[in-house]
């Protein structure tokens, strides 16, 4: 945080640039915020805290409060200097009201006030104000509290004065419109989440979290408190808890280049896996980017250049590639650009040509000048490498042994795979099904025109504590490869997935709702994150929510899905008062459905129940798949008492 006073401008209406109206944000919401469901419920969220996030970046606040209340409304106060209340020339009002009821007003298009901000990818309050039935804004500034109540974004009256004060900052209450938001309730995980990450991605900043809904054990409301001096140091410290770290502290660097400020953490661990988060401005850029680029060019080109001058390759008989670099690599990248350009599917991929160079120039001088103090270390990293090339040859050859194998037999189509007719990837359906006897019900009960079958039999192997050689060893992964059509790795890239060879564009994972069939469920979703995240991605995999009771009382039969629906579908059929008339059927597996039933609940197009999943946090997903599937077992037992009541894990 600087506290540079001679940089900081006067903060007031002036400042304030109107771009566009408000008037389309209530009819298209999805195009504002994303989607409708609980990814833009959350965002709402989002659009507050990255305020206040950009008061800290400006060096005026340094502590954040966000509360979950009773009736699910959000309430976030900071101690910055407040959203200005003075009166606006061009809007003709207060610039209170400007800033909350036009799209794109804000301090932050204007460069004399915020020279970065973390909400520019966004739309800003005035969107949340829009979504809300109800919105208040109390602002504390120069001596006075001001306050305007808003609904569905209509001032319900002027901004007012209502008291003196000391203090200064913004709190900003808001709930979100039902009739709007397919999702109702605010997960206090999915919010924990995203504010640790941003405490550690601006280093000195408290950010509490508090939900009023749930208590603790001692009556205390739930609480969490975010704070990290470190930064990206803790950031990369915490997604490696679950490792067993290769250099004792991770590695930090920091600088400015032109316009750029520049923070890299990285560390290696002796995993097989590479896990590289980025940020521009505090928005996590899952699809990567220009920053990204410049990084791996030059932890290649440095790692490279130290190791060959220190003759720690001379004995090596395999050639080195930059995938062998990252094996094993966490690392942060979190730049700050004025103006970014966001590119790519989901508009999270940096396009600032300018910014790689930044990035590779800094991180090419300090990962230089940290090799050179550290040889210890620096030797640790590149035997490290030297492993990770041997093995990516015993890979390349397992691979090509498989695709030998397949052409040899034919088609390579495995043999418990029953295919669909249809060719047409984008209407094919793979069920990926737990056990030969669910499997032999799906197959009779499916849609053979578009809906393919294909059984596992047991566990696939865990990927998280495997070589990549011994993925092609396992059968089960083998089958679901081939199946799939695709590989892993070309001549060009070891790590790239040929997805125009897919089969399929919606690939559902099938699985009995107990202990074991979330265990395979998880092997398959780490087998997909960690070798064909482009899967998920691309939006393809789902998951299959089979019901876990019928309900019967004479010729009515329900379906429930849930305990909660159980219990008010027992009482809805019980009309005569008698629960215990209604019949009740756990289902504890696929296999005991008879194929009518399983296209009834979960393969019916029409009626079926999927998950899809996306991953909203690259780092906070990385973190959950090494914990869960990890040599670690303290964190895993930690997390699964914690969750073993929600029965199920959103990534």
């Amino acid at each position: 945080m600087s506290d540079n006073k001679e940089q900081k401008k006067e903060y007031s209406a002036g400042n304030i640039q109107v771009l566009e109206g408000l008037e389309a944000v209530r009819k298209r919401p999805a195009m504002y915020i994303g989607d409708v469901g609980i990814k833009g419920l959350h965002h709402l969220i989002w659009e507050v805290v990255d305020n206040s996030i950009d008061e800290a970046l400006a060096g005026y606040c340094d502590e954040i409060f966000v509360t979950i209340n009773e009736d699910n409304s959000i309430t976030v106060s900071d101690n910055g200097r407040g959203i200005p209340t003075d009166f606006h020339e061009k809007e003709q009002k207060s610039a209170l009201e400007v800033v909350m009821t036009v799209l794109h007003a804000g301090g932050k298009f204007d460069k004399d006030t915020y020279k970065v901000s973390g909400g520019l990818h966004g739309v800003g309050v005035s969107c949340v104000n829009a979504l809300s039935t109800d919105l208040k804004a109390t602002v504390h500034r120069n001596g006075v509290i001001y306050e305007q109540s808003y609904k569905i974004g209509v001032p319900q009256g002027p901004v007012k004065e209502i008291g003196k004060t000391d203090k200064n900052g913004t709190i900003i209450q808001f709930k979100p419109d039902e009739s709007i938001f397919t999702a109702k309730v605010y997960n206090f995980e999915t919010v924990a989440s995203r504010l640790r990450e941003l405490s550690f991605l601006n280093a000195g900043i408290k950010i509490n979290l508090e939900d009023l809904r749930e208590q603790e054990e001692d009556g205390s409301n739930k609480k969490s408190v975010f704070h990290s001096e470190g930064g990206l140091q803790e950031f990369v410290a915490f997604l490696d808890s679950t490792r067993e770290a290769l250099i004792p502290e991770p590695i930090f660097m920091d600088s400015e280049k032109g316009e750029t400020p520049v923070q890299v953490a990285m560390s290696y661990n002796t995993s097989f896996s590479e896990n590289v988060v980025s940020y521009v401005n505090n928005i996590n850029t899952i699809e990567g980017g220009t920053h990204v680029a410049g990084f791996r060019r030059a932890l290649t080109r440095t790692l490279k250049s130290y190791a060959d001058k220190s003759g720690l390759l001379d004995k090596v008989k395999v050639d080195i590639s930059g995938d062998d670099f990252r094996e094993g690599l966490t690392a942060v990248i979190s730049v700050k650009v004025a103006e970014p350009q966001f590119e790519g599917q989901t508009k999270t991929k940096l396009g600032n040509s300018d910014v790689s160079g930044a990035v590779d120039t800094v991180v090419g001088e300090m990962l230089n000048n940290f090799l050179e103090e550290n040889p210890k270390e620096a030797k640790q990293i590149v035997q490290k490498v030297v492993i990770a090339a041997q093995a990516r040859h015993a890979a390349r050859k397992a691979r090509e042994m498989v695709q030998r194998k397949n052409v040899l037999s034919g088609t390579g189509l495995p043999g418990k795979l029953a295919d669909c007719s249809d060719k047409d990837p984008n209407v094919c359906e793979l069920y990926l099904v737990e056990g030969d006897s669910a499997g032999g019900s799906a197959k009779q009960g499916r849609d053979r025109n578009f809906q393919a079958i294909l059984p596992l039999r047991g566990k696939i192997l865990n990927v998280e504590k495997a070589q990549e050689h011994r993925i092609y060893e396992n059968e089960e992964i083998k089958n679901i490869l081939t199946a799939l059509g695709v590989s892993i790795g070309t001549e060009e890239d070891d790590k790239a997935l040929n997805m125009e060879k897919l089969r399929y564009h919606k690939i559902i994972i099938m699985t009995d709702a107990d202990i074991d069939g979330s265990h395979i469920r998880t092997l398959i979703l780490t087998l997909f994150f960690r070798y064909m995240h482009e899967l998920i991605e691309s939006g393809y995999v789902y998951i299959a929510l089979p019901p876990l009771y019928l309900l019967k009382k004479g010729k009515d039969e329900r379906y429930c899905w849930t305990e909660e629906e159980r219990m008010r579908l027992v009482q809805d059929m019980a009309k005569d008062g008698k629960e215990e008339s209604v019949g009740v059927q756990r289902y504890k597996g696929l296999g005991e459905m008879n194929p009518e039933q399983l296209w009834t609940t979960t393969m019916d197009p029409e009626h079926r129940s999927l998950k899809k999943v996306t991953i909203e946090s690259a780092a906070e997903a990385d973190h959950l798949f090494s914990m869960l599937m990890g040599d670690e077992v303290a964190p895993r037992r930690e997390f699964i008492e914690r969750n073993a009541k929600y029965a199920n894990v959103d990534v």
